[in-house]
C-alpha cells in the first residue's frame, strides 16, 4: 500500500533444534492430530450443527443470513477448537464448547460490523462487546444492536455468548485467565472499531500498543490485536487445574504480539485480492513490496515459534502455531501470484512440521469441497431447517463506498 514504511532490524536467524527436538515435536504433532481428529473435530461438528439449527430460527432475514454465513466459516471455527487438543480429556468437551461459541460469535459480529450504516465505529464497538461479555460471567448483556435500529435476533447472540461463558466457568482455572483473556478481547474490540474509523485512526491507536523494543510496525501490531488466538489459548489453558496467574500472563505475552501477528497477517495475505475488490484496508498490503512482506513475515514466524517454545508445554504451542500457519499456507490463493513469496518464507521458517501439516489441511480442503458438492446434489440429506433458510434467503450483502474496515479479526 502506498505510503507505508517497513520496520527494519535483524530479520533472520538460523533454525534451532537438533534431531531429538525434531523427533519430540513430531511426536507432539502426531499426538495432537490424533486427539483432534478422533475427539475434538467430532465435538466441534456437533456444536456447529447445534448453532446452525438455532441460527435458522432467527426471524430477521438479514440476521439469519449473517448467523448462518458466520457458521459456514468452518476453517477458523475448527481452528479455534484445535486448542482443545492442548488439554486433558476430562474437560475437553467444555473447552470445545467455549471455543466454538467464542469464534462463532466473533465471526457473526465481525460480519455484521462490515455492513454499511450511519455510525460504523459505534456499530462495531456495540457488536463486538459480545466478545468481552463472553468472558465475564457477571456482565449483563448490553444492547448489541443499539446502532442497528429494528434488528432483533430472537436472543441468538446472547445465547451463544452465554454458552461460551457458562462453559468457561466450569473450567477449574477460569479465574486465572480472566484478566489476560479480557485484555485480549478488549484489544479486539478496539481494533475492530478503530479499523472502521479509517487508516489514520487505526494507525494512531495501534502505534500505542508497541511492547518495548519489539521492532513491530503499526500494521503488525494491529494484526496482533485483531487475532483471537490469544483468547483461544487462554480458554484452553483454563482447563488445567494448576494454572497460575503468571502462566496465564506468559500466554498472553506470547500470543500478543507474536503468534497473533503472524496469524492475522497470514489471513490478510489470503484475503488480499478480496480486500482490494471490496475496498478494505489490507494489513499485509502495508508492506512496501512482496519481498518486504516475505522478509518480515519470516521474521515474525521465527519470533512466534520462539515465543511458543518459551511457554510451559512449549512444544504443544509450537505445534499449534505451525498448524495455524499451515491452515493459511494451504489456501489455493497462496499457490501463485503476489502472496507466493511471503508464503514460501513462512513455510521455510516453520520447518519440517509444515510438510505433514500442509498435507492434512489440503486433504481437509478437498474433503470440504467434495462435501459441499454432495450437499448441493443431495440437499434432502442435510439439516432440512437450515437448508431451507439458506435456499429461501440468499445473502443480501450491502457494500458501502470507499475504504472499509480491516477484516483481520475473524481470523
Amino acid at each position: 500500500m502506498e505510503g507505508c514504511t517497513d520496520a527494519s532490524g535483524g530479520l533472520t536467524r538460523p533454525a534451532g533444534g537438533g534431531l531429538g527436538e525434531r523427533l519430540a515435536l513430531t511426536a507432539t504433532f502426531a499426538g495432537a492430530a490424533v486427539r483432534y481428529w478422533l475427539v475434538v473435530f467430532p465435538r466441534a461438528g456437533w456444536e456447529l450443527r447445534r448453532w446452525r439449527r438455532r441460527a435458522a430460527r432467527i426471524v430477521d432475514a438479514e440476521l439469519r443470513w449473517a448467523a448462518l454465513e458466520a457458521l459456514e466459516k468452518r476453517g477458523n471455527i475448527e481452528g479455534a477448537a484445535a486448542f482443545a487438543a492442548l488439554g486433558g480429556m476430562r474437560r475437553r468437551g467444555m473447552v470445545v464448547r467455549a471455543l466454538v461459541a467464542y469464534q462463532a460469535a466473533y465471526n457473526y459480529v465481525d460480519l455484521l460490523a462490515e455492513q454499511p450504516g450511519g455510525d460504523p465505529v459505534g456499530n462495531a464497538r456495540c457488536l463486538h462487546q459480545a466478545l468481552l461479555v463472553a468472558l465475564d460471567p457477571q456482565a449483563p448483556h448490553p444492547d448489541y444492536y443499539a446502532m442497528r435500529p429494528g434488528c432483533e435476533d430472537g436472543g441468538f447472540l446472547a445465547e451463544i455468548v452465554d454458552a461460551c461463558r457458562a462453559a468457561l466457568t466450569r473450567l477449574p482455572s477460569h479465574a486465572a485467565v480472566a484478566g489476560p483473556a479480557r485484555r485480549s478481547a478488549a484489544r479486539i474490540v478496539a481494533f475492530q472499531s478503530s479499523s472502521q474509523a479509517g487508516r489514520e485512526e487505526l494507525e494512531g491507536w495501534a502505534s500505542t500498543l508497541a511492547p518495548a523494543d519489539s521492532g513491530l510496525a503499526w500494521w503488525e501490531l494491529a494484526a496482533a490485536a485483531g487475532s483471537s488466538l490469544g483468547v483461544h489459548a487462554l480458554i484452553a489453558a483454563a482447563a488445567r487445574p494448576s494454572l497460575s496467574d503468571e502462566q496465564a500472563e506468559l500466554l498472553e505475552r506470547a500470543y500478543f504480539p507474536w503468534i497473533g501477528a503472524l496469524h492475522s497477517l497470514l489471513d490478510s495475505l489470503v484475503d488480499r485480492a478480496e480486500d482490494a475488490a471490496t475496498a478494505q484496508l489490507s494489513l499485509v498490503g502495508c508492506y512496501r513490496s512482496e519481498q518486504d512482506a516475505a522478509t518480515r513475515m519470516r521474521w515474525l514466524a521465527e519470533r512466534a515459534l520462539d515465543a511458543a517454545r518459551a511457554l510451559p508445554a512449549g512444544r504443544r504451542h509450537r505445534v499449534l502455531a505451525v498448524a495455524v500457519a499451515c491452515l493459511y499456507l494451504s489456501a489455493p490463493e497462496l499457490s501463485s501470484g503476489w502472496g507466493l513469496e511471503p508464503a514460501q518464507s513462512v513455510r521455510e521458517a516453520v520447518g519440517g512440521l509444515a510438510g505433514p501439516a500442509l498435507v492434512i489441511f489440503r486433504l481437509r480442503r478437498l474433503g470440504g469441497r467434495f462435501g459441499g458438492t454432495l450437499a448441493a446434489v443431495r440437499p434432502a440429506e442435510r439439516d432440512v431447517e437450515t437448508h431451507d433458510a439458506i435456499r429461501h434467503e440468499p445473502p443480501a450483502v450491502r457494500l458501502g463506498d470507499g475504504e472499509r474496515g480491516v477484516d483481520a479479526g475473524a481470523a
